[in-house]
């Protein structure tokens, strides 16, 4: 729920913008609020080569050419109008909600088939040491992909995001991510095929920084990063981008 004001959201977002154009190997994405989708996308067209992400969508795939009684909700269609490419859905904060891996999996279904990127972020609450690949995160994994299209799975990307490291708390470690990393692509595997499964990107999330990014991607082998705090302040976030972008 950040930044508050329209203002806010158009200079960070202007900032962003012109900070990121010169780096052409990474993607940069920004996920605002619904309420700010319109000024960032006006933003787009004025500043950067940034792509523009939701932070959730409502879970029913509306009919064609209508919507729906459902209030408060933003349909994947009314996301598209805005130029929006990628959806982030399962978000710990939203699963803290009551959010299950049901409705995650018709989210998810709903994001890919209305042609658009889903991000699915899976990870557990508690770091225990003795357990390699907490169930938590296997259930997530496999009950949010359930029954979707293997011809769809081409726009899925994964974000591990560990609840405990979450919101200014203790980052996990590059090893930690490179062996969850390994792990997490082993069971897209054996869910897909090794031929859809090497192509599905895997992303860290939780207490991402400044001082600790560029290690998560050359020594944790991720795909890339999903920044939380950090991508409140324009010159972090693009001094980000530039260390990433130099792996």
């Amino acid at each position: 729920m950040n930044p508050q004001t329209p203002q806010q959201a158009l200079q960070l977002a202007d900032k962003v913008g012109r900070g990121v154009r010169k780096f052409r190997n990474v993607e940069v994405v920004l996920a605002p609020p619904f309420v700010f989708l319109s000024d960032v996308s006006s933003s787009m067209l004025r500043a950067s080569r940034f792509k523009l992400a939701a932070q959730d969508v409502f879970w029913m795939n509306p009919p064609a050419g209508g919507g729906g009684a459902y209030t408060g909700e933003i349909s994947a269609v009314q996301l598209k109008a805005y130029g929006v490419k990628l959806v982030i859905v399962g978000h710990s904060e939203r699963r803290e909600l009551g959010e299950t891996n049901d409705i995650v999996r018709q989210k998810i279904k709903t994001v890919l088939e209305n042609g658009m990127r889903a991000v699915l972020c899976v990870g557990e609450k508690e770091k225990e040491r003795e357990v390699v690949f907490p169930k938590i995160i296997r259930d997530e994994l496999h009950e949010g992909l359930k029954k979707i299209k293997k011809s769809l799975i081409k726009n899925l990307i994964i974000a591990y995001e560990p609840i405990w490291a979450i919101g200014g708390g203790k980052a996990d470690t590059p090893k930690d991510v490179y062996e969850m990393s390994i792990l997490l692509r082993r069971e897209l595997y054996k869910m897909f095929g090794k031929r859809i499964a090497s192509r599905i990107p895997i992303l860290y999330g939780g207490s991402v920084d400044l001082a600790n990014a560029a290690e998560f991607v050359s020594k944790g082998a991720a795909d890339g990063l999903l920044v939380g705090g950090a991508s409140l302040n324009p010159k972090s976030f693009v001094k980000i981008v530039e260390e990433v972008s130099a792996i």
